[in-house]
């Protein structure tokens, strides 16, 4: 048996002291057995060896470029969470886990932001601290339930809860993505198309009729026009374009900005539904989430309108959180909202009866989730009539805009 010291955390504060055991993993098993989150274990005979390597890539995280680093991903979240999971679960030390999963990970960010955290737990900094110095890479959602997991003893199973929720969410973006790609690629098509043509075609079929000098309808007239500010100007117009999205972006990302752009989100044609559902899918399962770790009510109804990603819904949920401060009822904060269906409301009011809103919450996610697959298996349907709308609408204005004009000029030359 080999003697170690030990730093933990135990109820939200720092503990320290030494164990005996036959290596580094039982004694990290027989700390959770008292309550305690091994942060460092370290035989006393053996002197801090990894220090100069810590150093060195820490060293090397400062000298890494930050500019044009490529974000954390979900999926880079999802596995760093599972591996947590997976070797805290195997009672393998905070700080080891975090050092190792910091070489391992293909994510610039995610390593130099583990790396500063595997530093600062040797400085004897909870984990949850630590992480809170990188809100870019780590959300305060995520940082909430390793803090609850953390001061429950239980970090294990608050990364566990974490891999399941990014997963969650990773799978329906996924979905998102493959249902909206095809009328994505639809549109730029069409827009292409009105470039060249306006560019190439027109130019070609206005030389004609100039030559022949003939009388054009205001439909060919309007064709020649656009085609010729398209040609003549076109800097101008990639001028005003860019111009607007940038004015456009710099307002959505003022408060009231962000909030009528996400209110309008959800109202849009076609997709508003599919927007809308999916950000209350997002919001009943990470409520759900927290309250299933210990989270209290109004502090978890706060994460939560921050993490459903949308300013709108999330100022419903604020309202939620003021109502319930008052002393309100769930079920009377939810509805004042005017959020979510009946359906939805009967299911939150047999949570709050029964004690079990949590369990409620996951079933409201799931059936949100299950609404948003369907709008999306729909979607597809709802847009082509839509697409084959605008695709007539130009050939009838090329129609009526070039073949009539050329119709009646080879009328004129056979008359």
């Amino acid at each position: 048996m080999a003697k170690y010291s030990y730093q933990g955390s135990a109820a939200g504060s720092k503990v320290d002291g030494t164990i005996e055991a036959a290596n580094e993993s039982e004694a990290a098993i027989a700390l959770k057995r008292r309550n305690i989150v091994p942060l460092s274990i370290k035989r006393i005979t053996v002197e801090n060896a990894k220090k100069a390597s810590n150093d060195a890539s820490s060293q090397q995280s400062l000298m890494q470029m930050q500019l044009f680093v490529p974000q954390v991903t979900l999926s880079d979240l999802v596995m760093f969470s599972r591996q947590m999971y997976s070797l805290l679960k195997a009672g393998i030390p905070i700080i080891r886990a975090i050092q190792g999963l910091a070489e391992t990970t293909t994510s610039i960010k995610l390593r130099d932001a583990l790396t500063q955290v595997g530093s600062e737990l040797e400085k004897g900094r909870p984990i949850a601290n630590a992480m809170a110095s990188f809100p870019k890479v780590f959300s305060k959602m995520f940082i909430s339930m390793v803090n609850v997991g953390e001061n429950t003893g239980k970090l294990d199973a608050a990364f566990l809860q974490l891999a399941q929720y990014l997963e969650d969410e990773q799978e329906t973006r996924k979905r998102i993505q493959s249902a909206t790609r095809y009328p994505i690629f639809v549109i730029l098509a069409v827009v292409a198309a009105i470039f060249l043509m306006n560019i190439f075609v027109i130019p070609t079929f206005a030389d004609m009729f100039a030559k022949f000098d003939a009388e054009l309808p205001w439909t060919t007239q309007l064709l020649i026009t656009s085609s010729h500010l398209f040609v003549n100007y076109w800097h101008i117009i990639i001028l005003a374009i860019v111009a607007t999205v940038y004015a456009l972006n710099k307002y959505v990302q003022t408060s009231k900005g962000k909030l009528l752009w996400d209110q309008y989100k959800l109202r849009l044609p076609a997709v508003g539904s599919i927007i809308e559902r999916s950000t209350l899918s997002r919001f009943a399962r990470s409520f759900s989430m927290m309250l299933r770790a210990g989270v209290p009510l109004t502090h978890a109804l706060q994460m939560t309108s921050e993490a459903v990603d949308n300013a709108y819904v999330g100022s419903k949920v604020v309202q939620m959180r003021r109502g319930i401060e008052k002393g309100d009822s769930m079920l009377r904060t939810a509805n004042a909202t005017k959020m979510f269906t009946p359906l939805v409301m009967q299911m939150i009011a047999v949570g709050e009866e029964t004690g079990q809103i949590d369990n409620m919450l996951e079933e409201v996610a799931d059936y949100y989730e299950r609404e948003v697959d369907y709008d999306l298996k729909s979607l597809t349907a709802k847009i082509e009539p839509i697409l084959i709308a605008i695709v007539a609408g130009i050939v009838m204005i090329l129609a009526l805009g070039i073949f009539m004009p050329m119709w009646d000029m080879m009328n004129t030359v056979k008359g």
